[in-house]
């Protein structure tokens, strides 16, 4: 049954019953197998050291709320400013849930992975996250990934080809892979970088130029490198297949097991 699953779900099916109204539906991806049951998973609860901004690990022009949750850009002209998370990850696959408001991100606002030799703090404005070969990272403001100081466009032709970044975004590292890639809106974007150095510390992390931006970080949830557990298959499999049928048709028990995140 296990091995039925992983075909149903590495076939596509996953992406024919995963409907969504969002305007970045045209860019969205499958998730590969490991990912779609993790976005399924529920999160870890709140207080884990990993949903925490680092309080050592940061630009002077930066501070880190008591919580760590968050982190506040002073306002200050002329200074590009960074922050790496509190914990970093050297394999597994996890996902963290970044909050950065869209009027608070102005010309370069970089939202990514690095390791801990990257700069947090530059004069001028710059992108700081993927201005050098130990961070890569997405400017939500233009489109562009960037990584050793060289940027491509990540979705469509253009910045004007997509519609603007909502306040919520996920952080996607494949660590086992070496891969990093961006949810939005419950769409998968597919994988923006590749080729992360496997075995290094990789942290989440951030750069800004706006005074008084605000930074929220959530680490949600993560899993090793080994297959799926044939209970989290058989879930996801049924879950998706009632997105269509509706759970009405199911005992309200089987309901809660199947459809409460």
């Amino acid at each position: 049954m296990g091995l039925t699953l992983s075909f149903w779900l590495r076939d596509g099916h996953l992406k024919k019953h995963h409907r969504s109204s969002s305007a970045f539906s045209p860019f969205a991806e499958a998730p590969p197998i490991r990912l779609a049951v993790l976005l399924d998973t529920p999160p870890v609860a709140p207080g884990n050291p990993r949903s925490q901004w680092s309080r050592t690990h940061l630009s002077p022009n930066l501070q880190v709320c008591v919580s760590g949750g968050s982190v506040c850009r002073a306002r200050v002209e002329q200074s590009s400013d960074a922050v790496r998370g509190a914990v970093g990850v050297q394999a597994g696959l996890h996902i963290w849930e970044v909050i950065w408001e869209e009027l608070q991100r102005g010309s370069h606002a970089l939202l990514g992975v690095s390791t801990h030799t990257c700069p947090l703090q530059a004069s001028g404005y710059t992108a700081l996250i993927g201005g050098d070969s130990c961070s890569w990272g997405w400017d939500l403001s233009t489109n562009q990934l960037w990584h050793d100081g060289k940027r491509r466009r990540y979705l469509g032709g253009g910045a004007s080809d997509i519609p603007n970044i909502p306040d919520r975004v996920l952080v996607v590292l494949d660590a086992d892979a070496g891969t990093l890639g961006y949810v939005v809106d419950n769409c998968y974007l597919g994988v923006a970088f590749r080729d992360l150095p496997k075995g290094a510390e990789l942290f989440p992390a951030v750069s800004c130029v706006w005074g008084g931006a605000q930074i929220c970080i959530r680490y949600l949830c993560g899993t090793t490198r080994d297959a799926p557990a044939l209970q989290a298959l058989s879930r996801l499999s049924v879950r998706r297949a009632l997105e269509s049928d509706g759970p009405r048709t199911l005992p309200p028990a089987l309901q809660r097991l199947l459809l409460d995140p």
